[in-house]
């Protein structure tokens, strides 16, 4: 964990730890008001394509599936279900998030969630030597290789974001 870190360590950076996979944990202030990507990029001084929101979806034959798109994109339904091998993919209802991975609007992060859900990035993060993730918490980003989150939460790269 970065130095000078007071959050305690999420279910996410523990199971990271655990994996030996290095990352950097960056807090920030966030606002209740504005839980947009763009706002995430600007105060961790990232590139908005390098930070990664994770977004939960239900496939007419997969059930649930999880989506990780950089926050200046949208995720293209019709590819994801291309992707996930379904008809039809729409998103989850936010009350839903909560029982579903154990993660709250905000602090919803591909690492740690309670049940194992298939899970898709898009392949651009594989242009970067670095990305960032929510930590698991509102106010907290993983910073860490794609490759080794890719390899690590079992994650399949393919194109996801609308044109």
């Amino acid at each position: 964990m970065e130095e000078g870190t007071t959050m305690n360590k999420t279910n996410a950076m523990r199971l990271l730890d655990a994996a030996k996979i290095p990352y950097r944990a960056v807090e920030y202030e966030y606002d209740e008001n504005d839980l947009g990507g763009g706002h995430v990029a600007e105060v961790t001084g990232m590139d908005p394509d390098q930070v990664f929101k994770t977004l939960v979806a239900r496939g007419d034959r997969q059930g649930i599936l999880v989506f990780c798109v950089p926050v200046s994109c949208t995720l293209d339904l019709k590819k994801a279900a291309s992707a996930a091998k379904d008809k039809k993919v729409e998103m989850t209802h936010m009350k839903e998030l909560l029982g579903l991975t154990g993660y709250i609007r905000g602090g919803c992060s591909p690492v740690g969630m309670k049940k194992k859900y298939p899970t898709y990035m898009d392949e651009t993060a594989l242009l970067y030597e670095e990305i960032a993730v929510s930590g698991g918490a509102r106010g907290l980003q993983l910073v860490l290789k794609p490759e080794d989150l890719i390899r690590y939460a079992e994650i399949t790269a393919c194109d996801l974001i609308e044109y």
